[in-house]
């Protein structure tokens, strides 16, 4: 009778389309695999709203390879290639590690083996995820770009004095006020103190609702945005 394998299973969704719920169904992918294969779930890591580009920014996987280092287990369960890595140099980087310590990894969704055959669709699924995450990455700059030429907004929090509405810029009267006093004031010679000493006596808040301080001064000044930028 074969020795029954430890293994523990790792799931991450990113904010690309996709959704939380789909952890649960590669966590439940990567359960039923296991229950065929006879292998016993020790673990579950999971990232959640994290890129596979980059490994140093998930906690969950950096803690797998942790623990694979302590020989906590012995097999490692993904749902697909594409929730391992999506960069060639972090996958077979990831995959000598294993190799090194002994621990094998598996796919519930992709019957990959050893064989040829078997390496061969690995190395096109790898391919195949990377191509993804580069296109993605240049389709989304490509995105923001032609909101940026429209004069669009692109995300983020937009600047005191300005308000979103239809995706379009619209100044915010009361706090346009603020913004052309510390303007005014600036050009005219005055400090940061004497600006939000100024400020504060008129009533004028930060958008937290706080007394302007010398940073928020500076952030102000130098935003492009205010230049139309």
């Amino acid at each position: 009778m074969s020795e029954i394998k430890r293994a523990v299973i790792y799931a991450r969704f990113s904010s690309d389309m996709q959704r939380e719920e789909s952890i649960e169904v590669q966590v439940r992918a990567c359960k039923e695999y296991c229950r065929k294969k006879r292998y016993v779930v020790t673990n579950v890591y999971v990232d959640e709203a994290k890129s596979a580009r980059d490994v140093l920014t998930r906690d969950a996987y950096n803690q797998m390879l942790a623990d694979a280092i302590s020989h906590q287990f012995d097999v490692i369960i993904f749902h697909k290639i594409d929730r391992n890595a999506r960069n060639e140099f972090n996958y077979y980087t990831f995959k000598h590690t294993l190799s090194t310590l002994g621990i094998g990894h598996e796919y519930a969704a992709q019957n990959i083996d050893f064989s040829p055959e078997g390496q061969m669709m690995e190395s096109m699924l790898v391919g195949f995820a990377a191509y993804y995450s580069r296109n993605l990455a240049k389709e989304t700059k490509k995105g923001l770009n032609e909101n940026a030429y429209k004069a669009q907004f692109n995300g983020g929090r937009p600047p005191l004095g300005y308000k979103i509405v239809d995706k379009k810029y619209v100044i915010e009267p009361t706090e346009a006020e603020a913004v052309k006093l510390i303007f005014e004031m600036y050009l005219a010679g005055h400090g940061y103190g004497i600006i939000a000493h100024t400020l504060a006596a008129k009533g004028f808040k930060t958008r937290d609702g706080r007394n302007f301080g010398k940073n928020s001064l500076y952030d102000i000044l130098g935003n492009e945005k205010y230049t139309g930028l």
